[in-house]
């Protein structure tokens, strides 16, 4: 297994950030692997998958490179530049975009052939391969993130909400074991990052971010020498998914299709914070449907260390299946339910 030696401070100084390109960057992987994890993603797929695939068979030395670069183990390095957690909100894309495009060509062909585990192809073997791959990265943004990224933003907003009130309730080593599959604490002062065979790395005294994105099968970390590290991980599924969800249209006429879909989102217990992140209607919107949904008997609540968490009653399911089972349904974001 791959592990790093991060010691108490570093730990204490770490941070969760938001990153543009990797958010990017996961969906390159998705689009590259073409799977679901949800009917969300599955629906992004449908939408984007098929305009991509056109790119990239009218580039072919692009296609080799995102194949070469996308390896079985390891990912080429240049093309997964930390996220840099000392910049507020978060680094604008182009900022970040334009790391990839500087890499030194020399060091872009020596990372490919570390994610091959092998020798270069002959048709990789030049001096634009930055380019390209910043010119695919910027694609991948512009068509088929950018124009989600408002409602994106709000769900890894709302992961970070929720696992800095983690850590507040249990420590960072129950956050860490949570994050992605192959990352836990091992104690003594030791993170693993993965499952694979790779010798440790000393990383204490350096930053240490932590970054969300929304594909659910996409993770990876990365470093920049000594100076800083980030791990990636996928967000919370019930997050993530969120918007994907279906108000039936009879229950979004019994309660108001605002209210509807917040009792929908709560198949899994959820902040106020995360709902308004996700719903992207406000605080005091948020908090009159969940008054009113608490008095009828439709949703619960109860506490977790500093967070109230809110998820649906036995009577709210049965309500929830019995309008589901209608028939008519209308996406999450319609008219005036769970805007994207």
């Amino acid at each position: 297994m791959g592990w790093w030696q991060v010691n108490a401070d570093t730990l204490a100084r770490s941070r969760f950030v938001l990153s543009p390109l990797a958010e990017a960057f996961a969906c390159l992987k998705l689009l590259h692997a073409g799977v679901a994890a949800h009917p969300g993603e599955r629906a992004w797929l449908d939408a984007h998958l098929p305009a991509y695939r056109r790119r990239l068979a009218d580039d072919p030395v692009t296609a080799l490179l995102v194949r070469a670069g996308l390896g079985r183990e390891w990912i080429a390095d240049f093309l997964t530049p930390t996220p840099r957690g000392d910049r507020e909100p978060f680094e604008e894309f182009g900022q970040e975009v334009e790391r990839v495009r500087s890499a030194s060509p020399r060091a872009a062909r020596a990372h490919l052939t570390v994610s091959l585990a092998g020798p270069l192809p002959a048709a990789l073997d030049r001096d634009d391969l930055p380019e390209r791959a910043a010119a695919l990265l910027e694609y991948v943004w512009e068509e088929a993130v950018r124009p989600y990224w408002p409602r994106r933003r709000r769900v890894l907003e709302a992961d970070v909400v929720a696992r800095t009130a983690q850590v507040s309730r249990g420590g960072w080593a129950a956050v860490l074991d949570a994050l992605r599959p192959g990352t836990r604490w091992l104690g003594e002062n030791r993170l693993q990052i993965n499952r694979h065979e790779y010798p440790p790395r000393e990383i204490s005294g350096a930053e240490l971010v932590f970054v969300p994105v929304t594909p659910q099968r996409h993770g990876w970390v990365s470093w920049e020498e000594a100076e800083r590290y980030a791990v990636v991980y996928p967000c919370a599924g019930a997050l993530a998914d969120g918007g994907g969800r279906s108000v039936p249209a009879g229950l979004g006429a019994l309660l108001g299709a605002a209210r509807a879909g917040v009792l929908v989102l709560l198949g899994s217990p959820m902040s106020t914070s995360q709902l308004v992140a996700v719903t992207g209607q406000g605080l005091g919107s948020v908090g009159r449907h969940l008054r009113t949904l608490l008095d009828a008997g439709l949703v619960e609540r109860r506490r977790a260390g500093r967070s109230v968490l809110y998820s649906r009653t036995a009577a709210g399911e049965v309500l929830v299946r019995a309008a589901g089972a209608g028939g008519r349904t209308r996406p999450a974001g319609a008219g005036a339910s769970i805007r994207s």
